[in-house]
């Protein structure tokens, strides 16, 4: 099984793209250290096994591997490669049980503004955040607010900040004017 890599943003994440389907229909899978694997998904604890992998996220064709500072990628990168390929060779799904995210509750009035919120995230925002080897996360929207999650090579990328404010907040207010702010929120 051939696997390509890609850098991202990020410095301590890589991409890795093995050709195939890793999650279906747009879904994510966002596994931010060894215990919040907890049975959902045998390829990952494989990745967390590998001494320096500190964070692991499944999108739709890739997975984001962001190693801890003390590793290098040139020690920890064959054994990611090599991991991947031995799993995927097995014919086993990447994903037992998905995770599910929680949304905060929507106010009475607010249903129409989420649902546009939702859907420039959907087609303007996620695509271009994916491309990155990351996913953004809608968590809800209050009194002007727009409260989202950042996953994969974008979490704790350094420039996630600025293609929060810049990018998403800028975009979100030009075309929902009821918007004011976008806030990360942890996962």
């Amino acid at each position: 099984m051939f696997i390509e890599t890609e850098d991202t943003p990020n410095p301590a994440t890589l991409k890795f793209l093995p050709g195939r389907d890793i999650m279906p229909n747009g879904a994510t899978a966002d596994f931010i250290d060894a215990d919040s694997v907890a049975g959902r998904s045998r390829l990952a604890e494989v990745l967390f096994d590998l001494d320096g992998v500190a964070r692991v996220f499944f999108g739709g064709d890739f997975i984001a591997v962001t190693k801890a500072d003390a590793v290098a990628w040139d020690d920890l990168k064959p054994q990611v490669l090599s991991a991947i390929a031995d799993y995927l060779a097995t014919g086993q799904a990447p994903v037992e049980q998905e995770a599910v995210v929680i949304e905060d509750v929507i106010a009475p009035g607010d249903e129409e503004i989420v649902k546009q919120i939702k859907e420039l995230l959907d087609t303007r925002v996620r695509p271009a955040v994916a491309g990155d080897g990351g996913d953004i996360v809608f968590r809800g929207y209050h009194d002007g607010i727009v409260r989202l999650t950042m996953q994969g090579a974008c979490s704790g990328c350094p420039s996630s900040r600025a293609t929060l404010k810049h990018g998403v907040e800028n975009m979100l207010r030009h075309y929902i004017p009821e918007v004011v702010s976008v806030e990360q929120v942890e996962a």
